[in-house]
């Protein structure tokens, strides 16, 4: 942060690129031993295992919010400095912890979805259908190249999600900043109830398009093309989204813990500097990072794994590829007509982010500031 708000992400990401070579790694090593000693039972027992650490996942991750929380509810409350720096401490621990949980999710995510991806194999007939799973195989390739890019798209459209409802709560903060009478020097009350509002809508409306991708993808692929090509695209999902997944994961993290140790140890002149400013700049891009598009990777390989492995009984006429192609135009259909729908809905009318900020020196009227969307 030394050198600005730049190197900070240009920084982050690297250690976050750098941080997928143990994971891989160690999953990689598990897959390969698990297989060797009873083949596709073993990889999905191991899946087993690791989810059987489920107790201590789930206490890790609810670590890192409740000790956020609890420094909101210190500084809301103007508590001693004293017992804001112990809850800072707490919630540097808790990145750390949550970093640890996620990455179980992670590696757990990815054993379950090959036993899925091999369970899927079975049902669809693609053992005895004789079509081929060689991966220089054209229709495999294109499966592995369409599924490689779904993750992406899949974290394109939380990011986004996050940068609109961010907007809007800031447009809204800057017109209570402007109307309301005494916010500036505490001598009245925020309206928090609008800022709730427009947070927990906009989870709601921003997660139609994601989830309608994750379940039509691999319906129009399996459906349109045949049980090779979805193969390769659960195969280009699994190995793509793991490693998106652990890069934000662990960027968002170092991003975070980078702002706490400033704060905490005061370290480059502690609070104020120009360096915690871009450390700051560093955790706001590290935020959806590693609570919104990271995490939600886990849930889209896993879905569309489920979701192929419940249509698979269908494919099992599927003797060649583009057999039954008319079929896959229905959810095409489907799938272009919901994303027009949120568009128009959702996504036509920009936020108006005119909202002006307002300082101390400065006096602005009611009539300047636009109504938050």
């Amino acid at each position: 942060g030394v050198t600005g708000e730049a190197t900070v992400i240009i920084q982050g990401l690297g250690i976050g690129m750098i941080s997928c070579v143990p994971p891989v790694l160690i999953i990689v090593a598990t897959i390969l031993g698990t297989n060797a000693l009873a083949g596709a039972y073993g990889i999905a027992i191991a899946a087993v295992g690791m989810l059987s650490t489920l107790g201590v996942t789930l206490a890790t991750d609810a670590y890192g919010p409740i000790a956020d929380n609890a420094g909101g509810i210190a500084e809301m409350a103007h508590l001693d400095e004293r017992v804001r720096g112990v809850t800072d401490a707490l919630d540097a621990l808790g990145n750390t912890t949550a970093a640890t949980g996620k990455g179980f999710a992670i590696g757990s995510a990815v054993l379950t979805s090959l036993s899925l991806l091999a369970a899927f194999k079975d049902k669809s007939g693609l053992n005895a259908s004789g079509l081929s799973l060689d991966i220089g195989d054209p229709i495999v390739l294109s499966g592995v190249l369409f599924g490689s890019m779904l993750p992406f798209l899949f974290a394109a459209l939380t990011m986004l999600s996050v940068q609109k409802a961010a907007g809007a709560i800031i447009v809204e903060v800057r017109r209570q900043f402007a109307t309301i009478d005494g916010l500036m020097d505490g001598t009245a009350e925020a309206d928090c109830a609008k800022c709730i509002e427009i947070s927990t809508q906009s989870s709601i409306e921003e997660m139609i398009l994601p989830g309608l991708y994750a379940i039509m993808s691999p319906i129009i692929i399996g459906l349109l093309i045949g049980p090779a090509a979805l193969a390769g695209m659960l195969g280009g999902s699994i190995a793509t989204g793991m490693m998106l997944a652990i890069m934000m994961s662990n960027a968002g993290g170092a991003w975070d813990n980078s702002k706490k140790y400033i704060e905490i140890e005061g370290a480059c002149g502690g609070k104020g500097t120009s360096t915690h400013k871009a450390c700051i700049v560093g955790d706001t891009v590290g935020d959806p990072f590693k609570d919104t598009s990271g995490p939600a990777l886990n849930i889209l390989i896993k879905l569309m794994s489920m979701i192929s492995l419940t249509m698979a009984p269908m494919m099992k006429d599927y003797n060649e590829t583009w057999k039954y192609w008319y079929y896959g135009l229905i959810p095409i259909a489907i799938t272009v007509l919901g994303t027009v729908v949120v568009y128009h809905l959702y996504w036509k009318n920009p936020i108006d982010i005119s909202a002006p900020v307002v300082s101390d020196k400065e006096e602005v009227s009611k009539e300047e500031v636009p109504e938050a969307v």
